[in-house]
């Protein structure tokens, strides 16, 4: 699916279908979107190299860049910046706050990436990509896209979080309450038809009413 802008009106990536597919250059080299086939991916993109706000949430997803591993997920960032404008902040963050960036940063200077996932909104600007964040499966299904302001940086646990509901809900075939977190009860898919909410009661989960019931997993 491609970003396409027409009478003022711009079709951004949908849930449920597949990401847009990309070849750019990173600060690791080439990557492309099939390369990540397999594992789940948090794609991110952020305004501008060496702000203050970006500092603080790069820094974020580098402390907890071996979580995000560990549930098979890879981080991959993107700004419309140069390679050299990339490793020249990575190494200031080293040198100033300790703190490694190991995961890989696009450079998009053509905004190509940027426009295919609707990164770009021309109410907060025409040349830089918003706060927005990704989350790719690992069929290369788009499952979860969230944008932020400029002015306000992201909860980097909260996709961390949202990454092991989506886990969840994939394996044990539910859906998860907010701010659900590993071990909390989950929701019971509502009953599909009238004799299903008949018995739904009866059935052995925690129930409030016919169409609220939660279950351990």
């Amino acid at each position: 699916m491609e970003n396409i802008e027409q009478n003022n009106i711009v079709a951004f990536p949908q849930l449920n279908k597949p990401a847009p597919a990309f070849e750019a250059k990173t600060t690791h080299g080439i990557k492309k979107l099939s390369d990540y086939k397999g594992k789940w991916l948090i794609l991110f993109s952020h305004p501008a190299d060496f702000t203050p706000v970006c500092t603080t949430e790069f820094i974020a997803f580098a402390k907890h860049h071996d979580e995000f591993l560990a549930e098979g997920a890879d981080l991959l960032g993107l700004s419309i910046d140069s390679y050299y404008s990339h490793v020249a902040w990575i190494r200031n963050i080293k040198e100033k706050f300790s703190v490694d960036i190991k995961f890989p940063i696009i450079e998009d200077l053509s905004m190509s990436v940027a426009k295919s996932y609707g990164m770009v909104h021309p109410g907060a600007s025409d040349t830089s990509a918003v706060r927005a964040t990704f989350v790719i499966d690992p069929k290369g299904i788009l499952r979860a896209m969230v944008y932020y302001p400029m002015s306000n940086g992201r909860s980097i646990p909260e996709f961390l979080r949202l990454l092991r509901a989506l886990k969840a809900a994939d394996t044990h075939k539910i859906a998860t309450p907010e701010g659900w977190q590993p071990g909390d009860k989950v929701i019971v898919p509502p009953p599909q038809n009238a004799d299903a909410a008949e018995s739904r009661m009866s059935e052995g989960y925690e129930c409030t009413d016919w169409y609220f019931c939660k279950k351990d997993l």
